[in-house]
């Protein structure tokens, strides 16, 4: 790996320096060392007085450990600031640099996302592969939106459009571009022109790889197949949007850098490589009228099987007349050898000599020898296989330079083609799943989503009910969302999340409408992912999650909670949501757009959080059967219905128990959970249920009757006020 910092310096009568060019060894980004050297780093901002582990939760909250890339380039980094020493030149070499803080930038066109929102959004998802065949292979994607949107055809596609989901951007030029790209295929009129492309693409190989294998002159025949593939379709995607408007940058791209350079390769390829007989032989071959000198050579040794017949027959006439027969074969790199069946009285090896003849060897009950004949046959037509082969590898060099002397015309082509594969499978996606097209709106801080709807969700569940969200302007910047458990709040998070995401790489949208305004980064603590690693608590983790929010959300930053502060005591996590709440409410117009989901009712009943037009409360109402006009004829009972809708307003109660009894607990559970809470609320005591209190008590009551009945009443040394003082006594204050 390979890290260029730069130092400019200026001196009198001297121009600046360029920009200073350092390489350090990859054994500095070792992933271990990396870990070691950061957390035994000199930090001025952490207090001397805490622990090693204390000081390992307060960095977990400040560096993404999980971030691997980001952990050994900062191991790096601390290397080579320790080895010019920074900072600390004149001191003795045990003082270490002193680290003064870290910063996280971004570059100015991307959206920052960490490795917990691309988890809990399910944006990738790895699982074990169900094969046994593949379990050393790796992973599968599972059930996550890049597994839903991945379309495409050619393997170069799907890692672009990995690295369009780990790269979202802010740059509305390259957004639109692609968004126009997959509002044409979504015309009626240009379905059969998508599938055409599309069916194309399956043909676009690894070139890379190929040409990589042409330099070290490695190249197989498969190769030279999956070439000619590859360039003919390329050229037919180039006719194809060649027909297509050339307004569309795409489009317009792949018509005039798909130069005739693809044809010449294409031509070359056709004509010279005889793919047939290149896989029968399993080596690189020609075809006829390529070469004079090799046609006449394999005209020779194809027309070689009659003569020898010939020759072998002279052989026969001179030979002892014992031999019954003989052949005269060609061997590769041997020559022309005579061979005849070893006779009887053939034993030892002085029995093989034969006058006139030179033996070679024994192979399969055949002996082989050089005749006067043969001598001459190898002086007159030489190793003719080996010259072939000699000649048509000299041919394929040549080829192969040809090849490569436009390298940069196939290099442009796995790029436009890689591209338009994803804006294809994104059409695809859109298309039988009914996304819209996204609106930018750079002037708006926010996302506006009308009728948006979960898209892992909405193909799981029998019926989804879209919810639209608003976040822009100086109003309701702060959403608070309550409503009872299991009413859909966290896929509302998600929800927002996802489509906001999917905008942000270009693709079309799970809503009727959505304007997407400046949004710099997407921030989220909706599930904890456990770090063994680290060893950090559910609870830590959790305050991890919202650290990063608080640090580093801007104006322009979304930041989707979800039940904070559920991991410890009611009070504190109550108290620590409002604390996190109230100190983004003090920014202002500066607040971060936030959508908080909770089931801390007391946040509003306490009213912890300021009264003020930049929070907003919205709930995810239920109905009782009998509240809802349009089921006047259901049963009677006490289900609670969900209809999924969000609006305006405070939840009045959790339903836990209504929960409770769905997940399979008893009913006498839950009625006794309910009878609790209900006492809790109305800070009445709770008294034991008298079925339970009966039981125990005659559970105390055989208890002592059976020590009674094992005691020895014969026996002199025993004491009957000890026993009633020790054992009858004391149970009997226990028993009412």
């Amino acid at each position: 790996m390979t890290h260029f910092l730069g130092k400019l310096a200026s001196q009198e009568h001297r121009e600046p320096k360029k920009p200073e060019i350092i390489l350090l060894p990859s054994v500095d980004f070792g992933l271990e060392i990396s870990k070691q050297r950061l957390l035994s780093g000199n930090y001025s901002f952490i207090p001397e007085s805490m622990t090693a582990t204390e000081k390992i939760l307060f960095l977990s909250s400040i560096i993404p450990f999980n971030c691997l890339l980001t952990v050994r380039a900062l191991g790096g980094l601390l290397k080579f600031l320790g080895r010019r020493r920074v900072g600390v030149e004149l001191e003795d070499y045990n003082v270490s640099v002193p680290i003064l803080g870290f910063k996280k930038f971004v570059l100015t066109h991307l959206v920052s996302i960490d490795q917990e929102t691309y988890s809990v959004l399910q944006i990738f998802k790895s699982e074990s592969h169900p094969s046994v065949y593949k379990v050393a292979s790796g992973l599968k994607e599972g059930l996550s939106l890049f597994g839903i949107l991945n379309r495409c055809r050619c393997k170069w596609g799907e890692k672009l459009l990995r690295l369009w989901f780990t790269r979202p951007t802010q740059d509305l030029e390259e957004l639109s571009s692609r968004l126009d790209v997959i509002e044409f295929f979504l015309l009626p009129q240009n379905l059969d022109i998508a599938q055409m492309l599309h069916r194309l693409m399956s043909h676009i190989k690894n070139v890379p790889l190929i040409l990589k294998r042409m330099k070290l002159s490695h190249t197989k025949v498969s190769d030279w197949q999956v070439l000619y593939k590859t360039v003919y379709s390329a050229l037919g995607l180039r006719d194809a949007c060649r027909s297509l408007p050339q307004s569309i940058r795409l489009f317009r791209d792949i018509a005039q850098e798909f130069s005739d350079d693809l044809h010449h390769i294409a031509s070359l390829i056709g004509k010279v490589v005889d793919f047939e007989g290149s896989l029968a032989e399993n080596r690189f071959t020609v075809l006829p009228n390529i070469d004079p000198e090799i046609d006449e050579k394999k005209r020779r040794l194809t027309g070689l099987p009659s003569f020898l017949t010939e020759v072998a027959r002279k052989e026969l006439e001179n030979l002892d007349s014992r031999v019954p027969s003989c052949s005269v074969i060609y061997i590769p790199l041997i020559g022309f050898l005579l061979s005849i069946p070893r006779l009887p009285f053939m034993v030892e090896a002085s029995d093989f000599e034969i006058e006139g003849l030179d033996f070679m060897f024994l192979s399969e009950e055949k002996l082989h020898y050089r005749s006067t004949r043969t001598k001459e046959l190898d002086a007159l037509l030489g190793d003719l296989h080996c010259e072939i082969r000699d000649q048509e590898t000299l041919l394929m060099h040549q080829l192969q330079c040809q090849v490569l002397a436009r390298a940069a015309v196939l290099a442009r082509v796995l790029d436009l083609a890689s591209r338009l594969d994803v804006l294809l499978a994104l059409a695809s996606a859109a298309r039988d799943y009914g996304y819209s097209r996204p609106c930018y709106c750079p002037r708006l801080h926010g996302v506006r989503i009308q009728n948006g709807r979960h898209p892992l969700m909405e193909l799981c569940a029998r019926t989804f009910v879209p919810n639209s969200a608003e976040c822009s302007g100086d109003t309701g910047r702060v959403k608070i969302i309550t409503g009872p458990n299991s009413s859909g709040k966290s896929i509302y998070l998600k929800q927002v999340g996802l489509i906001t995401f999917m905008a942000l790489v270009g693709s079309f949208v799970p809503a009727e409408q959505a304007e997407i305004g400046a949004v710099d980064a997407i921030f989220t603590r909706i599930h904890s992912c456990e770090s063994i690693s680290l060893g950090l608590s559910t609870f830590m983790i959790d305050l991890n999650q919202v650290a990063k929010a608080v640090n580093n959300a801007t104006k322009q930053s979304l930041v989707l909670i979800d039940e904070f502060g559920k991991g410890t005591n009611t009070l504190d996590g109550l108290s620590l949501l409002a604390a996190v709440i109230r100190h983004w409410l003090a920014l202002g117009p500066t607040c971060p757009h936030i959508f908080v989901a909770t089931n801390f009712l007391s946040l509003v009943q306490l009213q912890l959080l300021p009264q003020g037009p930049l929070v907003q409360y919205l709930v995810r109402k239920p109905r009782w059967p009998w509240e809802s006009r349009t089921m006047e004829t259901c049963e009677e009972g006490d289900d609670l219905v969900f209809f999924y809708q969000v609006c305006e307003g405070v939840a009045c109660a959790s339903h836990a128990s209504h929960t409770a009894t769905q997940a399979g607990l008893p009913d006498k559970l839950v009625a006794r959970a309910k009878e609790v809470s209900d006492l809790v609320r109305s800070g009445k005591p709770i008294k034991p249920v008298k079925e339970l209190q009966k039981q125990n008590q005659m559970e105390k009551c055989q208890i002592l009757v059976d020590r009674f009945l094992q005691l020895d009443l014969e026996d002199p040394s025993l004491d009957l006020d000890i026993f009633m003082s020790q054992e009858v006594l004391p149970a009997a204050t226990t028993i009412p």
